[in-house]
This record gives structure tokens, sequence and C-alpha cells, in this order.
């Protein structure tokens, strides 16, 4: 189970460790650190953080690897750090499950700050209440954050069982990107529409029984998103 307030950062140089430390444990978070691949999954199965800090270029096994590890056994909200500018690097990050992103090189502070949104996420209780939605296939749990397709619980992440949530409840209504940011994101200035755009497609590979041909989250061609309560 992860624990509110605990920060796991992955780095294998000492300096940011120390830097990201200071300013983390200045806003009153756990901090552990760790600077090598193999070490990451230990730690986080040790340590249990509700974010993980998590560098691309790492000895042993690489970030993006260690990500693809970490998806495989929890949705702990990952922030990725990479010295690489190429939004191609970045937008594979996201597709292999990170929740946001972070260039070399980059402010302790806005770092911590980034922390502090991915926390909130972790901590958002949905608008609606504690009331399940149904649909023939898709259940949905707003009280335990929790899906299930048929009787399949599904891996969520948090930011996909939000996106999913809002969609399902204004089901058959199309969302715009900005829309969903606004609701999903809510005060995070930093997201732009194409994660909306990766997110929505690693949602998708989970929900769907045919994720290149979407049936129950349907893209409307320069408007947005619609949930198709019929298919799902």
């Amino acid at each position: 189970m992860k624990t509110e307030k605990r920060v796991l950062v992955v780095d294998d140089e000492s300096a940011i460790r120390k830097s990201l430390r200071a300013y983390l444990e200045n806003e009153g978070y756990e901090v552990e650190e760790v600077s090598h691949g193999n070490e990451v999954l230990p730690a986080m199965r040790r340590f249990t953080p509700s974010v993980i800090i998590l560098d691309v270029m790492l000895p042993g096994i690489d970030g993006i690897e260690v990500l693809r590890r970490i998806r495989q056994e929890s949705s702990v909200m990952v922030l990725m750090l990479s010295a690489r500018g190429d939004e191609t690097d970045r937008l594979l990050g996201l597709r292999m499950g990170a929740d946001d992103y972070v260039v070399k090189p980059f402010s302790p502070r806005e770092v911590a700050a980034r922390v502090t949104v991915l926390q909130r996420r972790e901590r958002h209780s949905t608008s609606e209440g504690d009331r399940s939605i149904r649909f023939s296939r898709i259940t949905i749990d707003p009280a335990g954050r929790k899906v299930w397709k048929d009787d399949r619980l599904l891996q969520l992440t948090p930011i996909e069982f939000d996106l999913l949530h809002v969609l399902a409840t204004n089901h058959d209504r199309v969302l715009s990107r900005d829309q969903l940011i606004e609701h999903v994101w809510k005060d995070d200035y930093y997201i732009d529409e194409r994660v909306v755009d990766v997110h929505i497609r690693r949602l998708r590979q989970k929900i769907e029984d045919n994720p290149a041909s979407a049936g129950i989250v349907v893209t409307v061609r320069s408007a947005g998103y619609r949930f198709e309560a019929a298919n799902a």
C-alpha cells in the first residue's frame, strides 16, 4: 500500500538527489534515494512511495525499462527526468506509463511543485460521490477508484481512472482536450493537448477489446473524445 508524502528519488547524480531531497523534505515529504536501475523495484516495494522521481539515464537497467517493470505491478505516480529534450523521448516515457516529465536542467523547486500536483491527484476524490457507474460491461467505483470490465479488475493509473470517470459521467457527450485538462489535471498548467492523447491511448489499451478500433472511448475529429455508453 502506498503511503502519503513519500517520494523515491532515482538518479545516478548525487548532487541532483540531494538537491531534490532538500526541497522535498522542506515540503514535508519523506524521501529515499537510489542511484542504480536495479535498485528501484526493491526500494519501491520496501518504501511504498506515493511518487517516484525517475531519471531516464541510469546505470544497469535504464529508466524506460524500469518504468515498464513498475507498471507491471504498481500504479504509483511516476515523474520522469531526462537530459534529452527530444519530444519523441518525452512521449515514449508517457506512453510507457509516466504521469509527468521534466527535462534537465531543471529547477528543484519546479520538480517539488510537480510532485505536489501528483500527490494531490493521488488523494483526489471524485465530485460525483460514491455511487458506482455501471454499463453493460464496464463498472466504475468512484469511492474505491476501481474499474471492472466484465469480471476483470483493470489496473488503471490515477490519471487513467480520472479520464475514464469524467468521460463516463458525461457519456455520449464530446469533451474537448481542454475540457479534459480542466477536469483531470485541474491547476496543473504544464499539460498540453498531446499529453491528453497519450493518456487516452494508454486507457484504450486497457479497456478496449481492440484498441486500434476504439469503440468505448472514441475520437471525434477536431473536437475531442466521447464515451460511447452503448459499447461499454
